[in-house]
């Protein structure tokens, strides 16, 4: 935006000055040239009253040396005398015919005053009655350096003003150009930290960040600025509506909680009991984080074993699987594999991949979990033995739960966003060894995982640990 003021600037001026500067330059090219002939009429009619008086070629010899012209040679004096031939007095640089037309005596008229070209110039023919009806004829030589003396210095003059003009509308322009690139700029960088998460960030209107903005980015700092406080509210609402239902669920956890608490012994009344507990802390940490001010996060340390993760997880629904009657098998998880992202959120990942399998199967279906760890790369594998994706594309589209009640179709959502927060992506497919549906889940590790070439994870990929 600033180069281009500046260039507007240059374009205006330099058409105003050209506009105004060359007529100019022409006005004084032709006063010099008017000025140079309007002295050589003076010159001449100096020597009026000397020919009105004699027309003695000594005595006009002794006038035309007392003038300036006459000591340049620039002047001369054509008398009349008895013969066709007329006296010249100095020296003459018009040619005969030019003379007669001067006094009359070439088409028998009266003379005439007019200017003719000779060599290295003009020469101006002024007709003077003498003594006898008789006429003489002064000629004034004006050289051609006459005719534009100081009309060099008139434009180089001109050319400095014009430059002037422009070099003054640049600084202008530049001047202005800088308070309104730096109020944009401002603003672009107030939104830049806004979609970074900075919520306080707000533009100011008044002082010297606004001088000199127009009145349309103080409109738009304005907007901005209500816009930011309409996110923050809007935010702040969202928090507040997040705890509040998450509060509503304490009621039916407890009633869950007592249940579980009176189904007695076994592995699967612990297993009620660890997910209720599990479920509980979820909600807490749901309240906590909702009440919390964005300010007040407290810092975590981002990063977890992903082998350890869904190891735990798998082994967590493996009870649920045995009740089913699922055949299962875990791959891959007896290296480390360290992965940037939460545990908890981890954790969330496997199980929306593995409540998938358990909701979207018939029972008795068998599924697999895969890990391979590369130099890049945390890779998961989740595939069964069920029918497959009828149509993977709207498969991941939020919102698109194609299982029954219960089904919110956010599970793949939200694993699909924690792979693109470290750069991975989620894919889905068909599982090569079970023939049904698989998923991939791709993990970027953002750094230098543990020496697990790509050929030690494809032996991982096939051993294959039996687990039930």
């Amino acid at each position: 935006m600033r180069w281009a003021l500046i260039k507007a600037a240059v374009a205006g001026t330099t058409m105003v000055a050209l506009a105004f500067l060359i007529p100019l330059g022409l006005m004084v090219q032709q006063t010099a040239r008017d000025r140079a002939f309007t002295a050589a009429e003076r010159q001449a009619a100096a020597l009026g009253p000397a020919l009105a008086i004699t027309t003695n070629q000594e005595a006009i010899a002794r006038a035309l040396a007392s003038t300036d012209a006459g000591a340049q040679d620039r002047i001369a004096v054509h008398l009349p005398t008895a013969t066709a031939v007329d006296a010249v007095v100095g020296q003459g640089r018009a040619d005969a015919l030019a003379v007669s037309t001067a006094n009359g005596s070439a088409n028998g008229g009266q003379g005439r005053s007019f200017t003719v070209h000779v060599p290295g110039g003009f020469a101006l023919l002024q007709p003077v009655a003498v003594d006898g009806g008789r006429v003489a004829v002064v000629e004034v030589y004006v050289a051609e350096s006459d005719l534009t003396r100081g009309v060099s210095t008139a434009w180089l003059v001109l050319s400095v003003v014009a430059l002037a003009l422009v070099a003054i509308s640049v600084l202008v322009a530049d001047r202005m150009g800088a308070r309104i690139v730096a109020a944009a700029r401002h603003l672009a960088g107030a939104a830049r930290s806004l979609g970074s998460g900075n919520l306080a960030v707000r533009v100011p209107v008044e002082g010297k960040h606004a001088d000199g903005a127009p009145d349309e980015l103080r409109e738009a700092a304005h907007a901005f600025n209500s816009m930011a406080d309409r996110v923050v509210h809007l935010l702040a609402a969202e928090r507040e509506l997040a705890a509040d239902l998450s509060h509503r669920l304490r009621t039916p956890l407890t009633v869950l909680r007592l249940n579980a608490a009176s189904l007695g012994e076994g592995d699967a009344a612990d297993a009620t009991r660890h997910a209720v507990a599990q479920l509980e802390r979820e909600v807490d940490q749901i309240i906590r984080s909702a009440r919390r001010a964005p300010d007040d996060a407290p810092s975590v340390a981002l990063g977890c074993d992903a082998a350890e993760v869904i190891r735990e997880r798998v082994g967590f629904w493996s009870a649920l699987a045995e009740d089913e009657g699922r055949r299962w098998q875990l791959a891959g998880d007896d290296g480390p594999a360290p992965v940037p992202v939460q545990r908890g959120d981890l954790a969330a990942a496997v199980d929306a991949l593995l409540g998938n399998v358990f909701r979207h199967t018939a029972m008795g279906t068998a599924f697999s979990v895969d890990v391979l760890a590369t130099e890049s790369s945390v890779i998961v594998l989740v595939g069964d033995a069920g029918p497959g994706f009828a149509d993977p594309d709207s498969a991941l589209r939020r919102g698109e739960g194609q299982g029954g009640e219960g089904s919110t179709g956010l599970g793949l959502d939200i694993v699909r966003k924690l792979a693109e927060a470290t750069g991975g992506d989620l894919a889905l497919g068909r599982s090569a060894v079970l023939g049904g549906a698989e998923i991939r889940l791709r993990l970027e590790t953002r750094g230098t995982p543990p020496r697990t070439t790509r050929r030690r994870a494809a032996r991982l990929a096939g051993t294959v640990r039996r687990r039930g």
